[in-house]
């Protein structure tokens, strides 16, 4: 096959990797759950495209994204569920729902203010919809918090989940007290360690990382940004002791924790004072 700027043969490609016998035996083991991960982690890079700026980087990312809807609806095709098709027609025919003020027959314009009003009004009639197809059963709760997707990065769920509750005044008043929450999950985690309680350190470390999302909430940062900045900081830090070390004519191997942490001081003394408050990123 040769490649194309036609959709449909991008779908032939995925449906040869994952034709029996002749298709990728990797693609062939594939399932939905299975998949999800990589989809997660495209839809990540093409935020890191962004947030560096890189155009082709962001071409390359959404060519990766686009391919694990494919890949998804392929394996749907296979099941007799729906085709790629279907994903395109559902899609067009909700954008065209929720902008009436661009597609409607009539003539007539929606002011801007009014845009995220109906935009939202059309989404919970969307929902309500969705809601009456189920099965009673999933139907028979509702939750305060069943409105927050699932499929969201775990932090920026914790932090739709936190302001859902907030709404109802389920919240601290005080960022102090949500750092006070930390300090108890903090020793929680220290119990867990004491105990050699491997099952409790996963679940502890999971509060205080719920905790630390409260945190941000709290301070108006966005915990997802946060973090990335953070891991950024890291890598550049981090990056410094490999260029000294290598200066020196040394490898990381051959450099003693004393060593790389004295150099890791010294990538943060080069940097500006701005940084001074941003969260700490070591071991």
């Amino acid at each position: 096959m040769t490649p194309s700027r036609d959709i449909s043969r991008l779908i032939e490609i995925m449906a040869a990797l994952r034709t029996p016998v002749t298709g990728c035996p990797w693609d062939l083991e594939q399932n939905f759950s299975t998949i999800a991960p990589y989809t997660i982690e495209e839809a990540h890079e093409v935020v890191d495209a962004i947030d560096r700026g890189d155009l082709d980087d962001l071409r390359e990312e959404l060519g990766d994204l686009l391919l694990q809807v494919v890949f998804h609806a392929q394996m749907a095709e296979e099941q007799n569920a729906f085709a790629f098709g279907d994903v395109v027609e559902a899609i067009t025919r909700k954008m065209i729902r929720r902008h009436p003020h661009v597609f409607a027959d009539k003539d007539g314009n929606l002011a801007s203010s009014h845009v995220k009003e109906v935009w939202d009004r059309i989404k919970a009639e969307e929902k309500a919809e969705r809601a009456a197809r189920r099965p009673p059963e999933q139907t028979s709760h509702k939750s305060l918090l069943s409105g927050v997707k699932a499929g969201q990065p775990a932090l920026t769920r914790a932090m739709e989940l936190q302001r859902k509750a907030s709404s109802v005044g389920f919240d601290w008043n005080d960022p102090r007290a949500v750092l006070q929450k930390i300090r108890e999950e903090a020793d929680e985690i220290e119990a867990a360690l004491d105990r050699n309680d491997s099952e409790g350190l996963a679940e502890e470390t999971g509060d205080l990382m719920f905790a630390l999302v409260n945190l941000a909430r709290h301070v108006d940062a966005d915990p997802e940004a946060a973090l990335r900045a953070t891991n950024a900081k890291f890598e550049r830090r981090f990056a410094f002791i490999e260029q000294a070390l290598e200066a020196q004519g040394r490898t990381l191997d051959q450099a003693s924790l004393a060593e790389m942490d004295a150099l890791w001081n010294a990538a943060k003394g080069d940097e500006k004072p701005a940084s001074e408050g941003c969260t700490e990123a070591r071991r």
